[in-house]
């Protein structure tokens, strides 16, 4: 219960009736969304403008958020996507050379709300034991909730299952994108020497996987989650890629599943990440699951099934390929070793690959850049 002394600004309401109270910051109101924890000891602005984030509030696991502030070089989409987020302790007061401003205030300037003084301890445990739960979090500054409505709101939300997000975090038109990875001193430079033409089909599309994209010497043209193989295959290119991005791969696939297999017919290389390696999956005959609580951080140890050696990786999905369904010539290259999912399948005579992690390290290690070179190299080959 709450402390009457000292009245709490926030609540978040679990559909099981369970109530944490804590302080508010950020936007006051309501979100209601998937409840889903983050175990990453980084990378918190880069996490809650994660396109694949949408529909959910983010638990941080690690208590120190806001200690490095913000700036506009870690953001991944134009606005926060995360409909808000759980933290142990209040945001501090940012102490880092780059930051160029105050958590709490960015999250009220772009509309997302916080609640912190919460044991994340706890609320993990219950996440990891009885599923991500649909939650309402409230913050109102005079401490007002109406509870019993919070819970009914919480029950009501109908979930990820079945909902297309794709097309409410991809790109209204097309565009090209040459801003390559940041690098010491010069920042963000350009690629102006591309040797490969790449589409990017865009499901939220993080930044750093088209500036990856670019670094590997691509000129990318990214299109709407909602193109059609023709739109795809008028430019040309000489690889596809697919984005990763939220919500249920049966969904999204309505649309993306025949674009994929157009684009397969047309024998080119491709690579997918996360919601577009799940989408490879269903077109090439393979079903996705819903999972528990997800993967959601960036210390998830991957082991290569052809070399036999372990990545440490970064991850974000709430849905899995069902390796069981796999058809034949599709092969399982990668699994998790925490619960041994699926993380990766190729085709067995194509240049045609994906994983579920995020290989652009944005935040997490950088293990799995390889990919990109290896989507190069595709190319490369094709050429030849």
């Amino acid at each position: 219960m709450p402390d009457r002394a000292n009245p709490p600004t926030a609540c978040l309401a679990l559909a099981d009736g369970t109530l944490f109270f804590g302080r508010g910051f950020g936007t006051p109101g309501v979100r209601v969304a998937e409840l889903v924890f983050n175990t990453a000891m980084t990378g918190y602005q880069e996490i809650l403008t994660d396109p694949s984030y949408a529909g959910q509030i983010v638990t941080f696991t690690f208590p120190h958020i806001g200690n490095v502030g913000v700036n506009p070089d870690d953001d991944e989409a134009a606005e926060p996507v995360a409909e808000g987020m759980v933290v142990k302790w209040d945001p501090t007061d940012p102490s880092n050379w780059r930051a160029a401003g105050r958590l709490d205030d960015w999250l009220t300037r772009r509309g997302r709300t916080g609640i912190g003084g919460i044991d994340t301890r706890r609320l993990t445990r219950a996440i990891r034991q009885q599923g991500a739960p649909h939650v309402a979090l409230a913050h109102d500054p005079a401490g007002q909730f109406d509870i019993a409505a919070l819970v009914a709101r919480a029950r009501a939300w109908k979930g990820l299952v079945g909902l297309d997000l794709a097309r409410d975090v991809t790109c209204a038109q097309s565009y090209r994108w040459d801003e390559m990875r940041w690098a010491w001193p010069q920042g963000h430079a350009r690629q102006t020497a591309p040797r490969h033409r790449v589409v990017a089909l865009d499901y939220g599309a993080k930044r750093n996987i088209l500036r990856s994209l670019a670094s590997t010497g691509c000129d990318v043209t990214v299109l709407p989650a909602t193109a059609t193989a023709a739109d795809v295959l008028a430019l040309n290119p000489d690889g596809v890629f697919l984005s990763n991005g939220p919500g249920d791969p049966a969904a999204t696939g309505a649309y993306a599943v025949p674009m994929i297999r157009g684009v397969l017919d047309a024998d080119l290389p491709l690579f997918g990440i996360c919601l577009g390696h799940q989408m490879l999956a269903l077109a090439l005959g393979a079903r996705t699951v819903k999972m528990n609580h997800g993967h959601h951080g960036a210390n998830h140890p991957v082991k290569d099934m052809e070399t036999g050696k372990v990545e440490i990786t970064s991850m974000n999905h709430g849905f899995t390929v069902d390796s069981q369904t796999l058809p034949p010539g599709v092969i399982e290259t990668h699994v998790s070793l925490f619960d041994g999912s699926n993380c990766g399948i190729r085709m067995a005579d194509r240049p045609v690959f994906s994983v579920q992690y995020h290989p652009e390290a944005s935040p997490g290690p950088q293990d799995s850049y390889y990919l990109f070179d290896r989507f190069a190299a595709a190319m490369d080959a094709r050429k030849t």
